[in-house]
């Protein structure tokens, strides 16, 4: 299947490959190719055609079949194209095939996240972070083609008789790879004295998928300004806020989003920053209810946050930007069974959704349905305070609505 987008002046131009395989819906081909454009425009770059092909398994040497790759080097010579990402991390060998076939820059799902990464990581510990999951991806894809990292260091037995160049690259890589893990190291320590510092305090973790608007409730609830943005993985350093709801004061952290195939050595470098999920007492399971595929996005965090820790902790799912939910309705005369499209926010609440014991349906951008929201986030702080802290009974006065709108 091939698909035509419009092209973008002064952007980068590039094309987008996925491949179906049986387990996957063209729904969800759609969805993840809808992803995959929204990865390389928040790296600056214009998607101007997707091409996908349904396979039993991704080819081993080129990732698709011949007739499917020729097709696409057609097109990218006719339009002058340079650049190609693939919805799917590459192996070496892959990789190595295609940019000899190409001639062009070829890229995967994981190498895009990364430069995502690194165009927003602000902090040192954040491009230290991002630093080594670049290195540990570049490490196994070093070909012939490579470009040099930094001039060849001197010094005795540094370089033996008839070494090949790559094999310098690999050492200077390795080595690097061993001073971040150092580096890291360090400030894990530093950061753990930190949180270590903060006391007793409950701590609440907002997580949830990229883009779903933690940023923006955090600022709300917080009454704070951390960087939110329309884009993916805005927030790359975790933040804290001390918040107060109604006479009882709770750590809040905003972390970084999750995302379907987040690359591995992202996870491992990132575990410091993840270390504030595995340390609080209540997380907020943010989700954009008007996202068509927030269902799967659940998925991916909650696999994600099992990964991350494997113990259970209170979780309120919050269903962000109701605002923005719209719905296909369904005419008279259709006797097909209703599909997820077609239900109305009403409707959808009454579903396995709404049956949940904490789930709040809510829009941080406007604080439709806030003050609700803050009563069961003010019942479930206020449980474990009270274990916490059981002679401050004087605290727990009833939510009292009226000092509470907004």
């Amino acid at each position: 299947m091939i698909e035509n987008l419009s092209s973008q002046k002064d952007l980068e131009k590039v094309v987008l490959v996925s491949v179906k395989v049986p387990t996957v819906t063209e729904q969800q081909v759609q969805e993840y190719l809808d992803e995959l454009a929204f990865l390389a425009e928040t790296a600056g770059a214009d998607p101007v055609m997707r091409f996908t092909q349904n396979l039993a398994m991704p080819d081993p040497k080129t990732f698709v079949g011949k007739g499917k790759l020729q097709q696409i080097i057609d097109y990218m010579k006719v339009h002058e194209v340079k650049t190609i990402i693939f919805d799917d991390e590459l192996s070496p060998s892959q990789l190595r095939n295609l940019e000899q076939m190409l001639k062009v820059l070829v890229l995967d799902r994981t190498n895009l996240i990364l430069d995502i990464f690194a165009r927003r990581a602000r902090t040192a510990h954040a491009k230290t972070q991002v630093e080594l999951a670049q290195y540990q991806y570049l490490l196994p894809r070093l070909t012939r083609m490579w470009t040099h990292l930094e001039r060849q260091r001197g010094g005795i037995g540094m370089r033996g008789p008839g070494e090949k160049e790559i094999e310098t690259d690999r050492r200077i890589i390795r080595d690097k790879i061993a001073k971040l893990k150092v580096d890291l190291k360090k400030i894990d320590r530093q950061m753990a004295t930190q949180r270590q510092n903060r006391g007793k305090l409950v701590r609440v973790a907002l997580v949830g998928y990229t883009n779903v608007g933690k940023s923006t409730l955090m600022n709300v609830l917080s009454k704070s300004e951390v960087f939110a943005e329309n884009k993916l993985f805005a927030t790359l350093d975790t933040t804290v806020r001390k918040v107060v709801v109604d006479n009882i004061p709770f750590l809040l952290a905003d972390t970084v989003g999750f995302i379907r195939k987040l690359p591995h050595h992202l996870v491992e470098s990132f575990k410091s920053t993840l270390d504030e999920v595995r340390e609080a007492d209540i997380l907020l399971h943010v989700v954009d209810v008007s996202h068509s595929g927030f269902e799967q996005q659940i998925e991916v965090v909650t696999k994600t946050l099992t990964e991350i820790d494997k113990r259970e902790k209170p979780t309120i799912l919050v269903f962000n930007k109701v605002d923005a939910y719209s719905y296909i309705p369904k005419e008279e005369d259709d006797l097909t069974p209703k599909l997820k499209s077609n239900f109305t926010l009403d409707e959808l609440k009454e579903t396995w959704m709404g049956q949940q014991d904490n789930c709040i349906f809510i829009s941080a951008k406007n604080k439709v349905n806030f003050v609700e929201f803050k009563k069961v986030l003010y019942e479930a702080v206020k449980h474990i305070h009270a274990q916490r802290f059981p002679f401050n009974d004087y605290l727990y006065e009833s939510f009292d609505e009226e000092d509470n709108k907004e």
